[in-house]
């Protein structure tokens, strides 16, 4: 009896009054999460919860393009390869060197040595990895080139040609 009456004390003991618990509730009620991590802390987490979802959602969109490319219905036009591939106008004046050089293509230190081009500074080299970079973007994006090397030269691929609207001889017959 009197081991019974000393667990009902000890069970007594352990738990809470209703008025204490209503306080601790209230407590963590109140507080959002922006208070119990930090202000900035919180900040960031939704930040990269957003870009994260925004990542998917591009990975979702170059999926379908490369899908439509392999079915044949993606119809690419100039603004939206100019969108992935041509970041700056150093990029758009290269290539309308390359492109007015035709399918015979052009060298790097001829582009770099172009007048209106003059002005940026820039070394063979430097036209070389920008076309890459170019390169690069439009095929991450569309599966697509729009450069290829002829040599030591480049030249604008038959994809290019055929989204600007030309093909390779007529823009040879233009620069002739």
């Amino acid at each position: 009896m009197i081991e019974q009456n000393a667990q009902v004390v000890e069970e007594n003991s352990v738990q809470t009054s209703g008025k204490e618990l209503k306080e601790r509730q209230k407590w963590h009620v109140g507080r959002s999460k922006e208070d119990k991590i930090g202000r900035l802390k919180y900040h960031e987490v939704v930040t990269k919860k957003i870009l994260d979802q925004n990542e998917r959602i591009l990975d979702e969109l170059r999926w379908m393009r490369h899908r439509l490319k392999a079915l044949g219905e993606s119809d690419l036009d100039v603004p939206m390869v100019e969108r992935y591939a041509i970041v700056d106008e150093v990029d758009r004046e290269i290539f309308n060197r390359v492109f007015a050089a035709g399918s015979t293509g052009v060298l790097p230190k001829e582009v770099a040595a172009d007048p209106l081009l003059a002005q940026f500074k820039l070394r063979y080299y430097e036209v070389s990895r920008r076309i890459v970079r170019m390169n690069k973007r439009l095929h991450f994006e569309a599966g697509e080139f729009l450069f290829e090397k002829r040599g030591h030269r480049w030249a604008i691929t038959s994809f290019g040609f055929g989204v600007w609207g030309k093909t390779k001889k007529e823009a040879e017959e233009e620069n002739e």
